[in-house]
Order: structure tokens, then C-alpha cells, then sequence
């Protein structure tokens, strides 16, 4: 975690109190034991950069903070070449284009400060001001208490997106006067003046023409993968993959194999099921080890003790800072290890991400439509005449987009990745960095400057894999055939890539989305209770209509409405609540 000061008057330099404030704020801000956090910092005239880990020691690199005598940088996250932060340290303006990994930079000099993003803003920096002071830091809730003390001011407007969808469609914070700073910018405070440069995310290039072209292409993406994994090469230990029988953990394998990185593959499932089969023969066909979790195995029950939604919610907003709701199963604190681990976590960066994969109908007028009703104007009915104004305007620039595909690929990066993982994956970060590299800057930059259309048909990832271990080219896939064999012919000597698919079950029951009464009404009374301070965004009739009945309808949206109404009310930051208990919630027979 990194903050920086910086004084809009130089010569009145950072208050003492503030400094203070800052070191009491870090218990908040930071979802680890006090005991783990390590910190350091680093101060001159007006300018300040703390930092806190709760990595055990110095052996990563590069390390908490690169000082040299005028000038010192962070790095949040990791880079695909340590040493790369020597070149962040020098270059004039803190730019990230050709610098490969997943994070962002923090860079403090006499008179300067200055953060950067990389291509999807996974690694988020956070920006406000007071009269006297620039903030910038990878916590929202810290950057917020160093501008307010131990006051938090809820910007209510904003929330109307967590409600919709449970992250944030927008720049914007829980927290009054933070924003997120958008995707390859760079924010610069210099003798007190703050400016933001952005760098647009790139545009795609046609469709390849020829074989010859198209193999250009991959080429190039390919290079971009390998350079992520190089490094693992010197790890000391093999990269444990969660390989699956589909197509992203397919791509690492097969990545992996050719990067020569010793890894080994696990898979979570009954051995009869066709990503366990299929995992199994990818691990055969490279000549690594593979280990089967099976599921547990309980008696059959009846019902399921659910934990309470408050503690539930409490633990989501102090690990993702009110950006992600507490529907969502978020990973809970572990030591923080440095074994080198590794999932398929964003490879729909790869086939133009997942608001176009999800998409069945392409046309102009669909794509449209999809911008708007489904993302910021979901459930029209449910708020107020200023929060659909709001959620108009955020969708705005992407409505007036000429291409419409390209709006739906930019904002999987900008919204999907930048925003909603960006705050979800802050409970794994907890206990590792893993090493991701459909995230990484020089990876998702090549990919985004691929044709859309293209990306989508698979044909990439599938010469992907063949590019990487040609020895895969024929182990069927879990799931839905690839896309790009839709509607093509194939001569008899021709080979169509296979398939498989697991047995129909229902897909599963789950108490999320089939919350019982006794949840229903432990949500619905809570929401109830705090409609005054929802009222802003929704409508009290309409918030009544939805727990109607005893069982909720939408259970998702009550878990976002909760989330809000449990932050609004002041619950966090603050004591955290004790005595819940679980909630029963029975299994259909």
C-alpha cells in the first residue's frame, strides 16, 4: 500500500498532523493484522510517501521502496522484470507503455509526486485534494481519511451504480472528493500544481487478410505472454496452475510449457467430470504433475448456517472499501505466502472480454442497448429520476462511441477488470501476489489492438495454444465448441477441434441465489430500516416491492442494497460487529 503528500504551497510543506493522522488511519485502511503490517517512509520539503506491506520480509523485489539520494518509487504489485523500476525512477515523465507486469507506480522527488496506471488499472490509484494538500494513494479509504481525518463523507450520488451492479461503472468512490484515476494516466503534483495525462487504450487494427498476417499477430501476442513468465524461470520452486479443461488455464499450460517454467496442475473436481478428464490428459501431453481435489463429500443435509449478513458485509466493505458488494465470496486473509500460484483470471481479455462474449445478438442497435440496460441503466424502475440522470451520463461517452464493440471491449478493461476485480481481488492480495498474465500492461495492451470480431471467434487463443504446445492441438474442450468453428467447413482430411461437456445438473443450488425466507427477511429488515439513508438513490416503494415476498426475488440486488445501506449507516469504518448468528437456510429436496 503506498500514500503520497504533496503541499500546494511548498513552503508550507506537509502538517505535522496530517502526517499523524495518516500513521493512525493505516489499522483502517489495511484488511491485515497490525501485527504483519511493516512500514516505511519517505520525506522532504512538501512532499511525503509512506508505505506498508505485510510481506514477511525484503526478498521480493524490487523492494517496499526504491530510495536513491533524491528521488524514491513504489511499485504496488508486481513487474515482469523487477529492474524495470529503475528505469520508473529516471524517466522524465512517469510513463508505463512498454513496462510489463500488473501494477502501478508511486514516485516521490523534492518538489514532485507523481502515480501512474497501467493499461486496465487492476493495481488502482486513488486521487482527492483538501485547500492544502494532493493526495494520491492505492487505498480509497486512505487516501480519504488523509484528506478528513477520521471523518468519512459518503458520496451518495455514486453509490446508485453499487446498487445496480455491485462494483462501480464510473471513476468514482464511496468517499466524497476520491476518484479513481482512469486507466494508463498518470497523475503529477510539481511544485504544487496537479495534472492528469491520460494515454487512450489502443485501437484495433483490421481483421488479418492472409495466414501470413494472422500468424504475425499471435506471434506478437505470444511474445507479449512469454515475457510475463520468463522470470518465474527463477523462482526455486515449481508455478502450482488451476488448470480446468477449457480454453484461459489451457492458454498458461500450454504457455508455461513453452516458456519453460517448471509448474505443476491442480484441478478441483470428481474424476468422471470433463474438466478433471481433460486437465488430465493437458498434463499427460506436457509431462507435469497433476493433482485432483475432489469435493467434499457431507451427509446429505437439509440446510446450510449461513453467516450472518452483517458480519458478511462488514468484512467485504473493510476488505474492498465499499467497491464491491457483499454478495460476492470474497477470499479471506491467510499469512502472505510467495509460492508462486497461477488461474486464468481475466483470459476474456483475450476474446474481446466478457460483455461481448455474453452478447448473442452483434448488432449495432443490440450492442447499444446492451450499454445501457444492462450496465447503467439496469433496473430503470428501481431509482430515483437524479440517479438515472447519473447513470445517463456516465454511460454517455460510451453511447457516443462510434463503434459499439469497441465501447463493450474498452469497458470490460475500464469497468469490468479496473474497477470490479481491482477491488474484489483485494482479499487475495492478502495472502500473495500471484503472477496473472492475462493482466499484464504489455499483454492486454497487444490484445486490445487486435480486431474485436476476431478475439471473439477464439481463433486467437486457440493459435495461442498451438503456438505454445502444438502437441495440444487436438485435446478437445470443455464446454461450447470454439467459437470460430461455427459454420465452417471442414474437408475430409480435416480435423474439427472437439468438445465436451458435463451432464446437465441444474447448475447447482446455491443459498446466494436461493436465500430462504429466514435471509430474506434478515435483508429485507435491514434495508427497510435505513431507507431514509437509500432514499437519495431509490425509491422507498420500489425497495418495498422487491422484498414483497418471503423469499426475494433478486437476490443479488438486496445483497447490493444492503452493502450500501450497511456502509451509509456507519457500520464500517468502525468496531466490528460481534454475538451474529448464523443464518439457517434450507436446501431444497
Amino acid at each position: 500500500m503506498y500514500l503520497g503528500l504533496a503541499a500546494k504551497d511548498p513552503k508550507a510543506g506537509v502538517p505535522d498532523s496530517v502526517l499523524h493522522t495518516v500513521r493512525g488511519a493505516i489499522d483502517a485502511a489495511f484488511p491485515v493484522p497490525p501485527e504483519v503490517i511493516r512500514a516505511r517512509e519517505w520525506h522532504r520539503p512538501g512532499v511525503s510517501l509512506f508505505a506498508w506491506t505485510n510481506e514477511p520480509d525484503d526478498s521480493r523485489r524490487p523492494e517496499l521502496l526504491f530510495t536513491e539520494p533524491d528521488r524514491v518509487t513504489g511499485v504496488n504489485g508486481h513487474l515482469a522484470e523487477p529492474r524495470d523500476v529503475e528505469r520508473l525512477a529516471h524517466v522524465p515523465e512517469l510513463r508505463t507503455d512498454a513496462v510489463g507486469g500488473c501494477f502501478s507506480v508511486f514516485r516521490a522527488a523534492p518538489g514532485e509526486l507523481s502515480a501512474t496506471t497501467a493499461i486496465n488499472r487492476v493495481c488502482p490509484v486513488f486521487h482527492a485534494e483538501t485547500p492544502d494538500l494532493h493526495v494520491v494513494g492505492s487505498r480509497a479509504l486512505l487516501v480519504h481519511l488523509a484528506c478528513g481525518g477520521d471523518r468519512v463523507e459518503w458520496d451518495v450520488p455514486a453509490l446508485q451504480t453499487m446498487i445496480r451492479q455491485g462494483f462501480f461503472l464510473s471513476d468514482e468512490t464511496p468517499y466524497a472528493g476520491v476518484s479513481a484515476l482512469p486507466p494508463s494516466s498518470t497523475i503529477t503534483v510539481r511544485d504544487g500544481r496537479r495534472t492528469v495525462a491520460s494515454v487512450p487504450l489502443p485501437a484495433a487494427g483490421p481483421a488479418p487478410a492472409s495466414g501470413r498476417r494472422r500468424r504475425a499477430l499471435v506471434g506478437e501476442l505470444a511474445e507479449a505472454l512469454l515475457a510475463t513468465v520468463a522470470p518465474l524461470r527463477e523462482a526455486g520452486e515449481p508455478v502450482n496452475l488451476a488448470l480446468t479443461g477449457g480454453r484461459d488455464t489451457r492458454v498458461l499450460a500450454a504457455l508455461l510449457h513453452a516458456a519453460k517454467v517448471p509448474f505443476r496442475a491442480t484441478t478441483n473436481g470428481l474424476d468422471d467430470h470433463p474438466d478433471v478428464v481433460l486437465a488430465r490428459r493437458i498434463a499427460h501431453e506436457l509431462g507435469v504433475g497433476h493433482t485432483v481435489i475432489p469435493p467434499a463429500r457431507a451427509e446429505k443435509k437439509d440446510a446450510v448456517l449461513v453467516e450472518h449478513p452483517l458480519a458478511r458485509t462488514y468484512e467485504t466493505l473493510r476488505t474492498c472499501e465499499g467497491m464491491t458488494s457483499a454478495y460476492e465470496s470474497i477470499v479471506t486473509y491467510l499469512p502472505y505466502s510467495a509460492k508462486p500460484t497461477m488461474s486464468g483470471q481475466s483470459g476474456e481479455t483475450l476474446r474481446a472480454g466478457s460483455l461481448l462474449l455474453l452478447q448473442s445478438d452483434l448488432s449495432d442497435k443490440a450492442l447499444r442497448r446492451r450499454i445501457d440496460t444492462t450496465f447503467f441503466a439496469k433496473d430503470v424502475a428501481l431509482f430515483t429520476d437524479e440517479a438515472n440522470e447519473h447513470a445517463r451520463a456516465l454511460a454517455k461517452p460510451w453511447q457516443e462511441r462510434p463503434d459499439a464493440m469497441e465501447a463493450l471491449d474498452h469497458m470490460y478493461v475500464w469497468y469490468k477488470v479496473g474497477r470490479w476485480q481491482a477491488s474484489a481481488r483485494a482479499g487475495s492480495l492478502r495472502r500473495g501476489d500471484p503472477v496473472r498474465p492475462f493482466l499484464d500492461n504489455r499483454v492486454v495492451r497487444a490484445a486490445l489492438a487486435l480486431d474485436q470480431s476476431w478475439r471473439l471467434s477464439e481463433e486467437v487463443i486457440h493459435e495461442l495454444i498451438v503456438t505454445f504446445a502444438p502437441r495440444l492441438r487436438h485435446v478437445p474442450i470443455e464446454g461450447k465448441p470454439w467459437r470460430f468453428t461455427e459454420g465452417r467447413k471442414y474437408r475430409p482430411w480435416q480435423r474439427r477441434p472437439g468438445f465436451l461437456t458435463a451432464p446437465k445438473t441444474g447448475g447447482g443450488w446455491s443459498w446466494r441465489t436461493s436465500p430462504g425466507e429466514a435471509l430474506s427477511a434478515v435483508l429485507r429488515d435491514h434495508v427497510l430500516a435505513h431507507l431514509d439513508l437509500l432514499a437519495p438513490i431509490v425509491r422507498p416503494d420500489e425497495v418495498r416491492r422487491l422484498f414483497a415476498d418471503p423469499v426475494v426475488k433478486k437476490p443479488g440486488t438486496a445483497w447490493h442494497l444492503y452493502t450500501v445501506a450497511t456502509m451509509l449507516s456507519g457500520a464500517y469504518p468502525g468496531k466490528e460487529p460481534e454475538g451474529l448468528e448464523p443464518i439457517r437456510v434450507p436446501i431444497p429436496s
